[in-house]
């Protein structure tokens, strides 16, 4: 499973933003260093084995902490809009990463480098999700605040099952990578790139190619699908809290699966009721779009069975 243009073997490995937070009681930042160095490690096995790897993550409760942060001390400081606090995520994750992978390089006697892009992700002005906003961000609001923003800033807002009221935003489609071509050199040049955290920030385009971002959350498993696309992987790798994907999950009937072609994965999602929208729905979309572009092989695992899927010996194994 060799790239044909570089002969080396090329992966996309996506890790969520969640797989850095243990649990409540383990959220601070060296709380969160600590999760990373475990995932590191086991990406540190596939790249010793041979791979070029791209790492994308999620972000989610790392731009809630920076939200709730800028609210708590608006009375004093500047909001931080999402665009740059999903650049300001993308750097501290990636900080993290990159030490962690150096560290790990350094114990084994690797000679490998690592590098962190941050990264914009093109999407459509016309893209309905913008006239759907749907993906809920920050704290808790009461109605007259959520009101009073809404007015005074343009917030959409939406009461969420009695537990008040909370700001929601489009979540578009990926279109474009901006930084695609300095990550290809990077990859070409065997150095390990951590790009696209959190899906990217979202950016838009006007008639003349100028970018902007805008207040959007892109779903990090379509950004790494369409970087694994783009710059021909031969695997694309999602990690989540659990080692295999599951019809029927949470369900008596429970079942794990190792292996689904991409017409099996594709008829099971159609039927519904198999993989949770918000969770393993999307990841299975991202699969899809990758092996239906051409890509050789998928798998969605837990971090720990990294080294064991790659041998067929966990997860589960997604092809044509």
């Amino acid at each position: 499973m060799k790239n044909e243009k570089s002969g080396r073997k090329l992966a996309v490995v996506a890790i969520g933003g969640n797989s850095l937070i243990i649990d409540k009681r383990h959220m601070t930042v060296e709380d969160q260093y600590a999760a990373a160095h475990e995932t590191c490690v086991h990406i540190a096995d596939m790249i010793e084995a041979g791979w070029t790897v791209a790492i994308t993550h999620g972000n989610g409760p790392q731009v809630g902490f920076i939200l709730r942060r800028s609210e708590l001390s608006r009375h004093e400081l500047h909001e931080v809009p999402l665009d740059a606090c999903n650049a300001d995520t993308q750097g501290a994750i990636g900080y993290a990463i990159q030490q962690n992978l150096y560290n790990e390089f350094l114990r084994r006697g690797m000679d490998k480098n690592v590098v962190t892009v941050v990264t914009q992700v093109e999407v459509k002005a016309e893209d309905p999700a913008f006239a759907r906003p749907s993906k809920p961000i920050g704290t808790f609001m009461s109605a007259a605040d959520a009101e009073r923003r809404r007015k005074e800033d343009g917030w959409e807002v939406i009461e969420d099952a009695g537990r008040g009221w909370r700001r929601v935003v489009p979540s578009p489609r990926p279109v474009r990578i901006v930084e695609e071509p300095a990550v290809r050199e990077l990859l070409d040049a065997g150095i390990i790139v951590v790009a696209g955290g959190g899906g990217g920030i979202a950016v838009v385009a006007d008639e003349g190619g100028v970018l902007k971002g805008v207040a959007a959350v892109i779903d990090k498993d379509y950004t790494s699908s369409l970087l694994a696309r783009r710059i021909g992987a031969d695997l694309f790798l999602i990690t989540t809290a659990v080692d295999r994907v599951s019809l029927n999950f949470g369900k008596p009937d429970q079942e794990p699966v190792d292996h689904m072609t991409l017409a099996e994965a594709r008829r099971r999602l159609d039927e519904g009721g198999h993989f949770a929208e918000g969770s393993m729905a999307p990841k299975i979309r991202a699969v899809l779009e990758f092996l239906e572009a051409g890509g050789g092989e998928a798998v969605i695992t837990d971090p720990p069975s990294i080294a064991k899927a790659l041998r067929g010996e966990a997860g589960t194994r997604f092809t044509p």
